[in-house]
């Protein structure tokens, strides 16, 4: 065990490094990088974030995970709340959550109508489409969970007293409407999964697999000075980009 977790530190400090040479790239060619990480409860999207910026500069980079809407922001137009937090030249940004919110959570929870999630969805490839055309580069990555790994999750949380801020009603909600959280998912690929955006899909049973294989995803698809090839290379069985055949196939938990 003790083996199997210093090999991991030691990977993830070599992959952390290629991050921070990236980051050096990004500042000097006054780059754009926006990350969202969507997910079930439980998937690791915390963890994750928090190894990926560990050792990057703050001036250059933000997390931003949102709460619940104001009364004046439901009012706006739906993407207008994450529109102040996208990156500028020389910021890598990463979302705990998005606006892929409406797609998942608020479909299935019943916050938000027919209607709005109609309109989410008539309108989200093409605010992507713009993002990129003004040289954002977009990543979008679903960190994938097994139902047993969740549940055992959900359930550590509640006697893990560093966990309890983790705690919430949608918890007990989550596990029980599995099945209408994998439907609503299923219609996000199908309706959002653009070749100008794809949707990666990353295995998290295995946390410390997830986040090495998410770093080395993401490095793998970028461009900077003295990468190291072999080193960036993702496992394709953990970090692979969406497929509607991994439906079918087991790929993706059902």
């Amino acid at each position: 065990m003790k083996e199997e977790k210093d090999r991991y530190e030691r990977e993830l400090e070599k992959l952390q490094i290629e991050l921070v040479k990236y980051q050096k790239h990004l500042i000097k060619s006054r780059s754009k990088i926006l990350v969202l990480f969507e997910g079930r409860d439980a998937s690791g999207k915390d963890s994750t974030i928090k190894r990926i910026t560990e050792h990057l500069s703050p001036r250059e980079s933000a997390i931003v995970a949102l709460g619940v809407p104001s009364d004046r922001e439901k009012s706006q137009w739906y993407f207008q709340r994450y529109v102040p937090h996208l990156p500028a030249e020389q910021e890598f940004v990463l979302f705990n959550r998005s606006w892929y919110n409406r797609a998942g959570v608020e479909k299935v929870m019943g916050f938000c109508t027919d209607e709005q999630y109609e309109e989410f969805f008539s309108e989200v490839n093409e605010f992507e489409t713009m993002l990129t055309r003004s040289k954002i580069r977009l990543f979008k990555i679903y960190l994938d969970i097994s139902k047993e790994c969740q549940k055992k999750r959900m359930a550590s949380r509640k006697t893990d007293p560093l966990k309890q801020w983790k705690v919430s009603p949608i918890d007990e909600v989550a596990v029980k409407r599995w099945k209408d959280y994998s439907r609503a998912r299923n219609v996000m690929f199908e309706r959002s999964h653009t070749e100008l955006s794809p949707w990666y899909i990353v295995h998290t049973d295995d946390k410390r697999e997830a986040r090495l294989n998410v770093i080395r995803g993401l490095l793998s698809n970028l461009d900077y000075s003295g990468k190291r090839e072999t080193l960036t290379a993702p496992d394709p069985r953990v970090f692979f980009c969406y497929d509607p055949r991994y439906l079918a196939n087991g790929m993706i938990a059902p």
